[in-house]
C-alpha cells in the first residue's frame, strides 16, 4: 500500500524511547515484507509481541491435488460449496500453483475463539456477501458486497459477520499484492489515468488497544508451509498503541473501479485492479460498450499461451457466457484459445453496455485442480463452445 497512514500514538522519532505513563518502555516492532526493502509499518505493543508459551497442535491444511496437469475449461458452481461455523474450516481451496491458492469460503459465524496469521501469504477477500468488520491489529476496516480486503502476511486478525449468509473468494498469494504499477508515478502515487485513486480505499480505523496483564492467554491459528499452528500467546494481540507506516490491511470496493470504454473492444488488462509478480487481478463492472459504428463488444477470440484464466462471475448478465450464474466459477487453462460463447458476439452488436460484475484472476503459471473444485465442477463446461 504505497500510501503512508497512521492510527493511535507514535513518538516523534523511530527507535527511540517510548513510554507508558507508569514508565515501561513500549515494545516496538517493525513490521515489513521483502526484508528490508519493502514497504513496512512500526507497531508499538503494550506487551511484549514475542511471548510464546505453548504450541498445541500443528494440522496440514495443505490443498489436495487432484489434477497436477490439466488442460481441460472447467465451470465451478461454487455456491454448492457447503457453508461452516469456522472461518477457517469454511474455506474450500479450488485452483492451485507455487505462487497461490484461489478458493471460496461460507462462513456462518464471526472468528472470535482465535486470532488468525497468515505468514506465508498476503490474503484477498472478495466479499460477495455479508457484511461485518475486519478487525486487526491495525484498527477495523468495514466491509459491505463487493469490497475487495486486501491483508498483508503476518496481520493478525479477526472478522465479525452481521449474517449467517456469507460468501468470499479470497486468494492467498505467496508475494506482495500492489496495485498496477502502470497506474502509479515513481513515488508511487496513482496517476490520473488510474480507473481508481486513493480516495476510494478503506483504510484501518478505530484502532482497539488491549491492555491485559501478562498472566492472559489467547490463542492465534497461525499458517506456514500449509501447516496451520495453534499457538498460546501471553497478552492480548490487539495491544498495539500506535504505529505508522505503509505496510498495513486496505478495503477497495469493486464498485469504485471506473471502467476503461474505446471504440473498439478493449483488452483485459484495462480491467487490471490488483498484481503481483506472479499474477493479476482484475475487476469487470458496469460499463458502456463500444462506439464504433462496426464494433463487436464482446471479445475476440483469444489464445491463452502464457496464462490460465480464472473468472468469478459475481452479478448481472456477462454478455460474453452463456449459463453462467452468480458465484460461478470459470476456468480456461493456458495452451487452449477461448473466446465468446456460441451467438455471444452476435448478440452483443448494436447493445449500448453491460450491467456484469465479475473478478477475474490471471495466472503465469498453470493452476493446479483440486479434490474440492472437481466436487463443484459441472463436468461439460470445456464443450460449451461446440454449436448446439
Amino acid at each position: 500500500m504505497p500510501i503512508y497512514h497512521k492510527q493511535g500514538a507514535v513518538p516523534p522519532k523511530r527507535h527511540t524511547q517510548f513510554r507508558k505513563p507508569n514508565g515501561e518502555l513500549y515494545s516496538e516492532q517493525l513490521f515489513g515484507t521483502i526484508g528490508f526493502d519493502g514497504m513496512s509499518s512500526l507497531l508499538y505493543h503494550h506487551n511484549r509481541p514475542t511471548m510464546v508459551k505453548e504450541i498445541l497442535k500443528s494440522t496440514d491444511v495443505s490443498p489436495k491435488i487432484a489434477l497436477e496437469k490439466n488442460i481441460r475449461s472447467l465451470k465451478l458452481v461454487s455456491f454448492n460449496a457447503p457453508a461452516k461455523d469456522d472461518f477457517l474450516e469454511a474455506r474450500e481451496p479450488l485452483l492451485v500453483n507455487s505462487d497461490i491458492i484461489i478458493g471460496v469460503a461460507a462462513p456462518r459465524k464471526s472468528l472470535r475463539e482465535y486470532f488468525y496469521k497468515n505468514t506465508d501469504a498476503d490474503e484477498m477477500l472478495f466479499i460477495h456477501k455479508g457484511t461485518g468488520i475486519l478487525r486487526t491489529i491495525f484498527g477495523q476496516i468495514p466491509f459491505e458486497y463487493g469490497d475487495y480486503l486486501i491483508i498483508p502476511r503476518g496481520t493478525i486478525y479477526q472478522i465479525d459477520f452481521d449474517t449467517e449468509d456469507n460468501r468470499i473468494l479470497y486468494a492467498e498469494s505467496f508475494s506482495p499484492i500492489y496495485t498496477p504499477k502502470r497506474y502509479r508515478n515513481w513515488f508511487g502515487q496513482l496517476l490520473e489515468h488510474s480507473p481508481f485513486c486513493e480516495r476510494d480505499y478503506k483504510l484501518p480505523q478505530n484502532l482497539e488497544t488491549f491492555t491485559d496483564t501478562d498472566t492472559d492467554e489467547h490463542l492465534i491459528k497461525v499458517k506456514k508451509q500449509g501447516v496451520m499452528h495453534e499457538m498460546v500467546y501471553i497478552g492480548h494481540p490487539f495491544d498495539v498503541v500506535g504505529w505508522d507506516g505503509y505496510n498495513f490491511p486496505y478495503g477497495f470496493s469493486i464498485h469504485n473501479f471506473e471502467p476503461i470504454t474505446g471504440r473498439v473492444h478493449q483488452p483485459p488488462p484495462v480491467h487490471q485492479t490488483f498484481e503481483t509478480n506472479a499474477f493479476v487481478i482484475c475487476s469487470f463492472v458496469p460499463r458502456l460498450y463500444d462506439y464504433h459504428p462496426l464494433s463487436i463488444p464482446a471479445p475476440y477470440n483469444h489464445s491463452n499461451i502464457d496464462s490460465d484464466e480464472m473468472l468469478y462471475y459475481v452479478d448481472g448478465d456477462f454478455m460474453s457466457r452463456n449459463g453462467v450464474q452468480p458465484g460461478n466459477i470459470s476456468l480456461h487453462p493456458a495452451g487452449i484459445p477461448h473466446g465468446p460463447h456460441p451467438g455471444a458476439a452476435e448478440r452483443s452488436i448494436g447493445q449500448k453496455g453491460s450491467e456484469e460484475l465479475a473478478v477475474m484472476i490471471d495466472t503465469f503459471k498453470p493452476l493446479m485442480v483440486t479434490e474440492n473444485a472437481l466436487k463443484l465442477d459441472d463436468g461439460d463446461y470445456y464443450k460449451s463452445w461446440l454449436d448446439k
